[in-house]
């Protein structure tokens, strides 16, 4: 998770930098640093396409399998089609960092191009993203730990309750401080990568041996109306491809790099997770992935054996921890930043000694707790279910609002509108519930804004 690492900091340097000039116009650096600075700018090619792969690869990957599996051969369609779509998004985010080599990240620019008042309320949609990943993040963990202890996965309430205790122990982490949590986030930052790794190991052994060993099972043909919500979960995969775009300020030529590296991050990672969740759920019967807590470590189980299968729950558990970790941080860090801008009440940026945004910190973690606890009611699948779809939602209008700025600026304007219209395919596959709550999850901005100067 060293690529997960720099996705986070990329983002915390993001409000950082709206917390370096309170004074100056909250979204667009005019340009105080030497923009050619080798030392401001340190990102090249390589960084910067770590950036994007670590930005893409989160826990959600460990559980995709599960909510996948029903769709059969239409999985493979749509995660195609999201690769394709989203590579239209990140084309549109390098055109508008080349116009605006200056801003200081995706919200930056929707501010720029829109206003003030809609670059709040697309912050304020990626912080409700951040605090709604973090509940699948730490139900994905809770799935893989009851590999070891059954009990906390038993029921939806025991899922909702483990999950939840799990926030708050990250959320007091972060209270220490930075740097203790950046410490823990180091430890846990390669582990990630082990699962995916025994995947495709296990893979290329099926592909070698010609499919010996291999269950016999019928999986479920190519449906057009299964491709709509399909899309919507594999795009949750995908989303974090922006890294690149967030930490435009600190990449060297960002006109070139960035384009570059948001598309080869794509493709790179687009691809290792469409070979690793098509080939658990083509590799295994479509009941038992459907119905798997972990599959993962099925997978890895059913061929290496129930050691190999605990190791990999593990792994998986101990990564989605990490995740867990980081974006507890980075929750906290966004609307920081924000206030410090004064954009938001100043009591949302006062910390504490060890510069913890306390209030908002404390704030996000009951949100994500009240989310989980809330929906407690629902079945196991349809818990985790619900939560991808809440967070795609919440998360898609960041893109909605970079192709509308697009738009408006007329910067590459027939792929923001081509990546406009595949921001709202993918968010009609949401469901008209998740999209009517992130929208009204998205109104308390308002309020906000418009009285920032009293709600102090």
């Amino acid at each position: 998770m060293v690529v997960k690492a720099l996705s986070d900091v990329a983002i915390a340097l993001n409000a950082a930098h709206w917390c370096r000039a309170p004074q100056r116009a909250p979204f667009v650096d005019e340009g105080s640093f030497s923009i050619e600075s080798e030392s401001r700018r340190p990102f090249g090619f390589w960084t910067t396409t770590a950036l994007v792969v670590g930005g893409m690869i989160g826990s959600g990957i460990f559980v995709l399998p599960a909510q996948l599996a029903p769709y059969g051969w239409t999985s493979i369609a749509a995660w195609i089609v999201g690769i394709g779509g989203a590579m239209l998004i990140a084309w549109v985010l390098a055109r508008l960092t080349a116009a605006m080599p200056d801003a200081t990240g995706v919200v930056a620019m929707s501010a720029h191009g829109l206003g003030p008042l809609c670059g709040v309320l697309v912050g304020w949609s990626y912080w409700i993203g951040i605090w709604s990943a973090n509940a699948i993040i730490a139900l994905t963990a809770v799935r893989y730990l009851a590999q070891f202890s059954p009990m906390i996965g038993a029921t939806t309430l025991a899922q909702a309750l483990s999950a939840t205790v799990l926030i708050w122990l990250m959320t007091l982490l972060n209270l220490g401080g930075a740097r203790l949590a950046g410490a823990f986030q180091i430890g846990t930052t390669v582990l990630k990568l082990v699962p995916l790794g025994a995947i495709v190991l296990i893979l290329a052994g099926i592909v070698w041996q010609g499919g010996a060993g291999r269950p016999i099972a019928q999986h479920p043909a190519f449906a057009w109306h299964g491709l709509t919500p399909a899309l919507t979960f594999a795009f949750y995969a995908l989303v974090g491809f922006e890294a690149a775009s967030v930490a435009a300020e600190r990449v060297r030529d960002p006109t070139r790099t960035i384009v570059r590296a948001m598309l080869v991050g794509l493709v790179l990672t687009g691809t290792l997770y469409l070979v690793v969740c098509t080939g658990i759920i083509f590799a295994l019967p479509t009941a038992a992935v459907a119905n798997a807590q972990a599959p993962f470590a099925l997978f890895v189980s059913t061929y290496w054996g129930a050691g190999a299968g605990l190791a990999t729950a593990g792994f998986a558990a101990v990564a989605a921890i990490g995740a867990l970790n980081g974006w507890t941080l980075v929750q906290g860090e966004v609307p920081l930043g924000m206030a410090r801008a004064g954009l938001l009440p100043r009591w949302i940026g006062r910390t504490n000694a060890r510069d913890v945004p306390v209030a908002i910190l404390l704030v996000s973690s009951t949100l994500a707790s009240l989310l989980i606890l809330s929906n407690a009611t629902r079945s196991l699948g349809g818990l985790l279910d619900f939560m991808l779809r809440l967070t795609s939602a919440a998360t898609i209008w960041l893109y909605v609002g970079a192709c509308l700025t697009a738009l408006v600026m007329r910067v590459a304007p027939i792929a923001a509108a081509l990546g406009l219209a595949f921001a709202a395919w993918a968010m009609v596959g949401a469901g008209f519930e998740a999209i009517g709550l992130s929208l009204a999850l998205m109104l308390p901005a308002l309020p906000f804004y418009f009285l920032r100067n009293r709600l102090t």
